[in-house]
């Protein structure tokens, strides 16, 4: 059974950082591309961020470049999010999301997702 648990979400004031851990199990994660997206209140869904299978190629959506990276350790199977100088604006919920193994991490398609994990950016 595939599983995706996200943590280190939290309360954190403006210019703040977070990590942010997806713990995965169920499959060979270190064959397949992730993302993290984000869903603010009231609002849709946005992609933020992905991983090739071997973590030497990533991506960012605009408004996060040079704040947030994204990483993995394939021997622990987790997938990571630092995120840096944190706005009120990056206030959403994280979720980690497996790319099916065929497709690249370029690929906005997913098979499985987490739980999610709450982001508030706030003083």
């Amino acid at each position: 059974e595939v599983q995706l648990v996200e943590s280190g979400g939290g309360l954190v004031q403006p210019g703040g950082s977070l990590r942010l851990s997806c713990a995965a199990s169920g499959f060979t994660f270190s064959s397949v591309a992730m993302s993290w997206v984000r869903q603010a209140p009231g609002k849709g869904l946005e992609w933020v961020s992905a991983i090739s299978s071997g973590g030497t190629k990533t991506t960012y959506v605009d408004s996060v470049k040079g704040r947030f990276t994204i990483s993995r350790d394939n021997a622990k199977n987790t997938l990571y999010l630092q995120m840096n100088s944190l706005k009120p604006e990056d206030t959403a919920v994280y979720t980690c999301a497996k790319v099916p193994p065929a497709l690249g991490y370029e690929f906005k398609i997913y098979d499985y997702w987490g739980q999610g994990t709450q982001v508030t950016v706030s003083s």
